[in-house]
């Protein structure tokens, strides 16, 4: 599981930022999952080694342009490659007008089944390995914060010493790792849970879009691996980003604070921090980890991996 950022600016484009998007890449599953979908988001997507076709789920925080005007495009792209699978789309109430609306008028079909579900808080998608949930944030038209919870993972056998045991490699150790007991010929039961490591914790990863803070950001964050927030301006402007119902890096790491999350990772910056410039990332990050030690800022094509809890790259 890891996330690319496609993505970082905010309101509009610069030559060192496109606009939101970030892809969740599911090696095992074959899969990318979306979050936002900007202005040339596939023209991002060019740029990295991700395969759109593998694009199942889309998931658009609110309908504000630089959020959703790339989807359109890029859905119709997906028809010219060939793509035949579903694809399923989540956002505020109005995308389905949106989507229904563009592709009629530019007369573009879809050569797969196009499912468009509007967002009410709560459980979005729940497949058994990972579910979705949605939370409503604070920003100048409704806009939703996502939680991605993946199942736990089973403990793994210890082999070797089942193997000490008498246990022959075949159904018996399925059985131990199913947490059922064998009996040997000589009669003693080995118990799989004496065998077995406790389950490993399912990952959690909170995407908060456009907002100001907000306890929904808290609860999508609360005991997160990684949080994704929005950081459009630095505290010289916290005014400015309450005007506009937005967050300065100092907020988005508060927020973190608060929710437990492990790690923040910033994003959706104004054009006015370039590198350059008289203000630049490096300060909102340096504002944010005054408060978040474990602070980072996502850049284009800068990919972000969310390991399991206790794993070495963790």
């Amino acid at each position: 599981m890891e996330l690319t950022f496609l993505g970082t600016g905010s309101a509009m484009p610069t030559r060192q930022r496109g606009l939101s998007a970030v892809a969740l890449r599911l090696p095992e599953r074959r899969e990318l999952w979306l979050f936002d979908c900007g202005e040339g988001t596939q023209h991002q997507l060019l740029r990295t080694p991700l395969r759109p076709p593998q694009i199942r789920r889309v998931f658009i925080t609110h309908l504000h342009g630089d959020h959703v005007y790339g989807l359109p495009g890029l859905l119709t792209s997906l028809s010219m490659l060939g793509v035949e699978a579903p694809v399923d789309v989540y956002g505020p109430r109005g995308l389905a007008e949106v989507l229904e609306v563009t592709l009629r008028v530019a007369n573009a079909g879809c050569t797969f089944p196009l499912a468009v579900h509007e967002l009410a808080p709560g459980p979005v998608v729940d497949d058994g390995e990972l579910a979705v949930r949605c939370a409503p944030l604070v920003h100048g038209v409704p806009c939703f914060g996502f939680r991605v919870e993946e199942a736990p993972a089973p403990g793994r056998l210890d082999a070797a010493r089942a193997a000490a045991l008498g246990i022959v490699a075949g159904p018996d150790f399925g059985t131990l790792k199913g947490g059922g007991d064998v009996t040997l010929p000589s009669g003693a039961v080995v118990r799989g849970a004496d065998l077995v490591a406790p389950p490993q914790p399912g990952r959690v990863l909170a995407i908060c879009g456009d907002t100001a803070p907000c306890a929904g950001a808290v609860e999508l964050a609360h005991d997160a691996d990684l949080l994704v927030h929005e950081a459009t301006f630095g505290e010289a402007r916290r005014a400015m980003a309450a005007e506009r119902g937005h967050s300065t890096a100092a907020q988005a790491a508060d927020v973190a604070r608060m929710a437990g999350a492990r790690r923040l990772v910033l994003t959706h910056f104004s054009a006015r921090y370039q590198e350059g410039s008289a203000e630049t990332v490096d300060d909102l990050v340096a504002e944010a980890r005054a408060i978040f030690p474990a602070t980072e800022a996502a850049r284009d094509f800068g990919t972000v991996p969310v390991p399991r809890r206790g794993s070495a790259a963790g």
